[in-house]
């Protein structure tokens, strides 16, 4: 995806996050800044703590991120078929956001320095990164 303001490459995604939603938008925007946007559904649903988010996005510089509480109906499955990839300036660039994604979690020790081109991480919503330079 191009940013139409400056012509940068920004890396799009759409994650489905059954029931945390607007949690972790609200906490992805603490790690890459950006305006948040929420479209709640019109009534509370069975199974949800709160009004499930239909459609929600966080636009920042460097990413975008879309996701939802409602999900297929087999259900959402963790696996390993799916990370986000993130260019990261440099290492010290990486360094500060893996600081920042591993917030209020057990993330061990990661060897960012100049000798690996990618470095993969989970956050605490389960979702996982794949941070090069």
């Amino acid at each position: 995806m191009t940013d139409a303001n400056n012509g940068k490459f920004v890396s799009a995604v759409f994650i489905t996050f059954s029931g945390n939603c607007k949690k972790a938008l609200t906490y992805y925007q603490t790690c890459f800044g950006g305006t948040l946007q929420f479209e709640t559904f019109g009534r509370e649903l069975q199974g949800y703590a709160e009004m499930p988010v239909v459609s929600g996005s966080l636009v920042s510089d460097r990413i975008v991120i879309h996701g939802s509480d409602l999900v297929h109906d087999e259900g959402r499955t963790l696996g390993n078929y799916m990370s986000i990839f993130l260019h990261c300036r440099n290492t010290y660039d990486r360094k500060a956001l893996i600081e920042k994604l591993k917030f209020n979690t057990q993330i061990p020790f990661v060897n960012d320095g100049d000798d690996q081109k990618l470095v993969e991480v989970t956050d605490a919503f389960d979702v996982r990164w794949v941070l090069n330079v």
